[in-house]
């Protein structure tokens, strides 16, 4: 788990539930955007599955950019991709 995972920063864990017939983590490596952040928010370039805080991320910088992931992967992909964790808003 150590050397698959990012377990040295916070996060939320698993961002997305997996899409049936692929794995979210695929689908995002697919369409090149581990790495990709909004603030402190980054898809984790350990495991793409992940959303990690950097530093100061914000609850809207993480919400902000799993949306665009969200939205970038169903356009390459038709995938529609769901958080995994419930937010309360």
């Amino acid at each position: 788990r150590r050397d698959k995972q990012p377990l040295e920063y916070p996060s939320a864990g698993s961002t997305f539930k997996r899409p049936e017939g692929s794995y979210a983590s695929l689908l995002i490596d697919q369409c090149g955007l581990k790495g990709l952040s909004v603030g402190d928010a980054q898809v984790s370039l350990k495991h793409s599955g992940f959303i990690i805080n950097k530093g100061n991320a914000s609850c809207r910088d993480v919400l902000e950019l799993a949306e665009k992931v969200s939205k970038i992967v169903k356009n390459k992909t038709g995938y529609n991709l769901e958080l995994e964790p419930v937010v309360l808003r």
